[in-house]
């Protein structure tokens, strides 16, 4: 059975805590602190992520007596503690004696001290400070019993555009390119509007206000940088840890589907994957829609290891102070976040923060504990609800959730889809279409893998690659090879436009995967948002049918050795063909050419997921809103089934289940409450 051991072995269960801020609060806190967690049954606090000037209120002098005891007090207790490097928050004296490792703006002003990761990734000044603080922890810390696991930073991200960023950025160009400005100058097409370089010295930032937008190869690279700058600067921060302490897990929090850092290019670095998780649902209907979204976010995530259990590392109990509206969550609703992010793979369920702040920017923040409140309010039950029913779930730990479909999201696609100007120049909806295609999975109980055009694919019955407008080196083979061995692949409109330096390919769209899909595009129409046009699907071996209505782009193609399935209507290229089936090898590759409507694109993934016989997570009925996900160990099966909605639902069950959370035995039916979660064991 392929699973996976604890993340430590000194705590080999679900962890349940947060980030604990210990200085800011006088000592006679801390024990009311543990007795808390006690009540909570919190085993884990996330300590040191903003401490620096507690630790070294001036440089060289430093201050661990309050963290040695924080330490003791914790592992007396019976908690342990991911320790976190503190280079998210440069203290005030370092900003004031060396100003140049602070962040400088794409205005190209530097910006003052304060606020959170403000600082130059490319400083050495900075980058020395980092590794010594690390070493020095590393040093102090490395053996203490609490110690679980080292966070190094918090969510590293964003760019600083200051000379040494650009002379750095010039020097990977270098490395890039070889040392040929040739190569650099035919590869960004750069002799369009005489932008030609003759020396490296002449390449600045790109980006608004006032850098180059019109090179996008330029633009691509120039967010390839920031992303290889962050990882450099990760590993210098990691070095110390890695040397001293080898055995200690190293983790940093990611954040999702950002977009100012490509997480794959992380992971090679990270013994686990973490994530912060703030569902927006104080800015969007809380719906199908946008429960999957966040259960796409934690597929990912999952993912990124390939399947490995990731923690959950900061998410709220409450509300999150940086929306425009602080929206509370209904009573229920945030056992039910907890609970879908162990479903989706998570080992852990942990917020920011433990107390809520008093003053500053994250005051009105939601935290475990609130101002003058203790166990008895609202929020502090439901946390407590969720350290319970972590404790229920010990033999989840280490379990995987196999998956037989893949989608592709690419940050590298998503960069350069971004950057083009057309064919609209609102968004072009990237996010959103991946989001259109995993929905219905998701809505149906099936398991789902999220990948970089990078990753393998073998093992896979379907893999969706919407959008994949940019195709790099080795990704066209990748595809064709998965098709070819009997691997059925769906993508769409946008897709094989540019190389891996945002040229067009010189044999037009589709580049490298027209022979694959067996079609050729000619050009792409832009609609209004006002206009749709409607795709008549003709007698197909899908067993499609009916009319539906797409938008924004539609293509026009001409197959080679594809089957038309659909055409357009009502629009001057009607009769054109809409959408194709390309058989190849022992597979098949078809091709969406407009951008549909959800109502078509859940037809054709619910009719692909029982043609090639795909399982779902359960073999009983789901009703709406209600969504189900399975975790497998040598331990058994574990069937999480959850309710979005605030109406109550009842499943019937064709087997005998063992209800964990509850300890019942059930034979007939499942009733889910409002917000409700099971945890089932089929009972033989």
């Amino acid at each position: 059975m392929n699973s996976y051991k604890p993340i430590s072995p000194k705590l080999p269960v679900l962890w349940h805590g947060g980030d604990y801020n210990p200085e800011q609060w006088p000592k006679a806190v801390w024990p009311e602190d543990m007795r808390l967690m006690d009540l909570a049954q919190v085993n884990v606090a996330t300590i040191g992520v903003f401490s620096w000037v507690s630790l070294e209120p001036e440089e060289g002098c430093y201050q661990f007596e309050w963290l040695d005891e924080v330490m003791d007090l914790l592992y007396q207790s019976g908690r342990f503690a991911v320790l976190a490097t503190p280079s998210a928050a440069p203290p005030a004296w370092m900003s004031q004696k060396y100003p140049e490792i602070l962040r400088v703006g794409p205005d190209r002003v530097r910006r003052l001290h304060g606020n959170r990761v403000n600082f130059d990734w490319s400083s050495p000044v900075y980058r020395e400070k980092v590794r010594k603080m690390a070493t020095v922890l590393a040093e102090r810390y490395g053996s203490h019993p609490a110690l679980l696991m080292w966070h190094l930073s918090n969510e590293y991200g964003g760019a600083s555009y200051s000379e040494a960023s650009r002379q750095a950025f010039v020097r990977w160009l270098q490395n890039k390119f070889g040392g040929d400005l040739d190569k650099l100058n035919a590869a960004y097409w750069t002799s369009f509007w005489g932008h030609t370089f003759t020396e490296w010295d002449q390449i600045e930032i790109p980006g608004q206000p006032y850098g180059e937008t019109a090179i996008h190869g330029l633009s691509v690279d120039w967010d390839r940088f920031v992303t290889d700058e962050i990882v450099d600067f990760f590993l210098n921060e990691s070095e110390p840890f890695r040397r001293i302490t080898p055995d200690v897990p190293i983790a940093t929090n990611l954040m999702g589907f950002y977009g100012g850092l490509d997480p794959w290019k992380m992971v090679p670095h990270l013994d686990v994957i973490a994530w912060d998780s703030y569902p927006q649902f104080s800015l969007e209907p809380m719906n199908d829609r946008s429960w999957a979204k966040v259960a796409m976010t934690h597929d990912l995530n999952r993912s990124l290891k390939r399947g490995k259990p990731f923690l959950l590392m900061e998410s709220t109990p409450s509300s999150s102070n940086w929306y425009p509206v602080m929206s509370l969550k209904p009573p229920g609703m945030h056992h039910l976040e907890g609970m879908q992010a162990v479903a989706h793979g998570s080992d852990s369920v942990m917020y920011f923060q433990w107390r809520q702040s008093r003053g500053c920017q994250e005051k009105f923040h939601g935290a475990v504990v609130g101002i003058n409140q203790g166990e008895y309010s609202r929020v502090f039950r439901d946390v407590a609800s969720v350290g319970a029913d972590l404790a229920l779930l010990g033999d989840v730990v280490g379990a995987v959730s196999p998956s037989q479909v893949a989608i592709i999201y690419d940050w590298e696609v998503a960069w350069a889809i971004e950057h083009a100007c057309g064919p609209v120049q609102k968004d072009k909806g990237y996010f959103t279409t991946c989001l259109d295609h995993y929905l219905p999975l998701w809505e149906s109980g099936i398991s789902v893998d999220v990948l970089s055009s990078d990753c393998d694919l073998s093992g896979y019955k379907l893999v969706i690659a919407p959008m994949l407008y940019m195709v790099k080196p080795g990704v066209a083979e990748r595809l064709t090879q998965y098709v070819q061995d009997g691997g059925t692949l769906v993508s769409t409109y946008l897709t094989g436009y540019v190389d891996e330096n945002d040229l067009i390919f010189g044999n037009g769209f589709l580049g490298p995967l027209r022979e694959l899909f067996g079609v050729e595009t000619e050009e792409i129409d832009a609609k209004f948002d006002s206009e749709t046009v409607d795709v008549v699907l003709g007698y197909n071996e899908l067993g499609l049918d009916g009319i539906f209505q797409a938008h924004t782009f539609c293509e026009r193609i001409h197959p080679t050795t594809a089957d038309v399935i659909a055409q357009y209507g009502n629009v001057w290229y009607a009769f054109e063909p809409a959408i194709t089936v390309n058989s190849v090898g022992e597979g098949k590759a078809i091709y969406v050419a407009s951008r549909n409507d959800p109502d078509f694109t859940a037809a054709l993934i619910r009719c692909l997921v029982s043609k090639l016989d795909i399982e779902p997570a359960t073999p009983f009925q789901l009703p709406e809103g209600v969504s189900a996900t399975k975790r497998v160990n040598d331990k058994g099966e574990f069937l999480f089934v959850l309710n979005s909605t605030q109406d109550t639902h009842w499943i019937a069950l064709p087997a005998t289940y063992t209800e964990l959370l509850s300890g019942d035995v059930l034979s007939e039916s499942l009733e889910l409450g409002p917000f409700g979660v099971a945890v089932l064991t089929e009972t033989a």
